[in-house]
């Protein structure tokens, strides 16, 4: 089954382009291609209009893991979306190489690689074990960009 096939028997729906947010230039590409490694810059959850997704702010305070790993799921469906205007084709892809998820974690919070389990849950149910499978790392910090919950950005290779 095609990857593309595997999304609509999921019902998900990838987003539109960013509507980026007015005063904030983003000169930089969201996916570079570079012989047969697509390098993915880091990303935020999108509404399916392309708007910026919450929720907002911290996980651990205010922020549940819940709506966080929800948010990690929902970049992934951001990725996807730009990866597939860029390639024309998710099949195009035979391995996910590396992600790095990134948390805006309350100072006691602890358990980030649970959130980015959003991410890599979704990929592997869409492209399976051996080509969904990658390398990852889940960090924390104090904040990220628009006040978002999870950023990841991710490497694969490409036929």
């Amino acid at each position: 089954m095609t990857p593309e096939k595997k999304l609509i028997e999921l019902g998900l729906e990838l987003p539109k382009p960013l509507v980026t947010p007015v005063g904030t230039p983003l000169p930089f590409p969201w996916v570079k291609l570079v012989d047969k490694t697509l390098y993915i810059s880091g990303h935020v959850a999108q509404t399916t209009d392309g708007m910026i997704a919450g929720p907002f702010g911290s996980v651990g305070s205010d922020v549940s893991i819940e709506e966080a790993q929800a948010s990690a799921k929902q970049i992934g469906l951001t990725i996807l979306s730009n990866v597939k205007r860029e390639l024309g084709d998710l099949s195009r892809i035979c391995q996910w190489t590396r992600v790095f998820g990134m948390v805006n974690a309350a100072p006691d919070f602890k358990d980030h690689p649970i959130i980015i389990n959003g991410f890599t849950n979704l990929i592997i149910e869409i492209f399976g074990e051996d080509i969904g499978s990658h390398t990852r790392s889940a960090v924390g910090m104090n904040s990220l960009p628009f006040n978002v919950c999870v950023e990841i950005e991710a490497q694969l290779n490409i036929h």
